[in-house]
């Protein structure tokens, strides 16, 4: 019988919320059905108050009747809210960067933080289906990078990309031979469903972007890395993982700079999701409005091409120039 608070704390823990409670009389048969054990009711009462005092979060209602005070209506209360387990379970279904399988034994393992009732409201949820070759070592590498960047050490690793056969192969150098990628890892990041290491490349000054699973054969290197501040980019100052997203929109990684831009009124509210609240919205023309935003070149060509003619580049001339021989190409492939 030293095992009953364990089961009655399981029993709670597994059939019970805020909407499902249960009685001692409940209590009792469930642990006869599942444990095979008969009980008093005063057994159950003694080791519900011990449970109580030693913390575990049991609700209950008390009632004064003929000078006792009964509890009924038990029910455990699960560190997280319903809305907080499908909120993970949303982020984990629509992820891309985990793998179909990975993804359905995650979702199994958040509706076991709550009770039995809890999977009523999410089997209507459709998971995604594969779409691609997935590099099964995602949470290798997560676990893996992140005790390398709290010890500072270099990584080494090689990368992956897709060919026509939608399978995963090693990049490979000069030689055909996989290419090795040595790196100060900074952060790790996500964006757009997918796990992104930000880095800096040896040999090199910029920052760079791998995704987290398309990287593989990973190992640290007693070598430190290079401070961030060291960077050019960086102007001596430390990794901002905050500011640098909001540069780095679809996580490009080249050189900052400020660009001048007319939107369409209606992406006001998309502009500020994209860039953040830092954006300057500098002149309002009615139906357009200009706008000046600190971003990397590539993304802000990349988001214009996406977006066109809704957004238009005024500076620097260099980007406009840019759009405009783009402009030229899609007109001539298109006649």
């Amino acid at each position: 019988m030293s095992m009953l608070p364990l089961y009655i704390l399981e029993i709670l823990r597994k059939r019970t919320d805020e909407q499902h409670t249960l009685n001692q009389k409940d209590v009792i048969d469930r642990l006869r059905i599942d444990y095979g054990l008969v009980v008093e009711r005063k057994a159950v009462r003694t080791n519900m108050e011990r449970l109580v005092e030693m913390g575990y979060p049991i609700q209950f209602t008390e009632t004064e009747r003929e000078g006792n005070t009964i509890w009924s209506n038990f029910w455990y209360k699960s560190e997280f809210s319903d809305a907080e387990l499908r909120l993970m379970i949303d982020s984990l279904l629509f992820s891309n960067h985990i793998p179909h399988a990975s993804r359905q034994k995650l979702v199994k393992k958040i509706e076991g933080l709550t009770s039995e009732h809890f999977k009523s409201y999410v089997k209507h949820i459709a998971t995604l289906p594969d779409t691609g070759e997935s590099n099964k070592q995602i949470f290798y590498n997560i676990a893996f990078l992140d005790e390398a960047i709290s010890k500072k050490k270099k990584v080494a690793f090689q990368y992956l990309d897709m060919d026509i056969d939608k399978k995963l192969y090693p990049k490979l150098n000069d030689e055909g031979k996989p290419k090795t990628y040595v790196v100060s890892p900074y952060q790790m990041a996500a964006r757009d469903g997918k796990y992104y290491l930000i880095c800096n490349h040896d040999g090199y000054d910029e920052i760079s972007n791998y995704r987290i699973d398309r990287i593989c054969e990973a190992e640290v290197l007693d070598e430190r890395i290079r401070p961030f501040k060291e960077l050019p980019e960086a102007c001596g100052y430390d990794f901002d993982l905050g500011k640098y997203m909001k540069e780095h929109i679809n996580m490009y990684a080249s050189g900052h700079v400020v660009v001048r831009f007319k939107i369409v009124r209606r992406l006001i509210a998309d502009i500020v999701d994209v860039f953040g609240k830092d954006v300057v919205f500098e002149q309002d023309l009615g139906d357009y409005v200009i706008v000046r935003a600190t971003v990397t070149e590539l993304a802000m060509i990349h988001f214009a091409k996406f977006l066109s003619p809704d957004v238009v580049i005024l500076e620097p001339q260099r980007m406009v120039d840019e759009m405009k021989d783009w402009a030229k190409q899609v007109k001539k492939v298109y006649g």
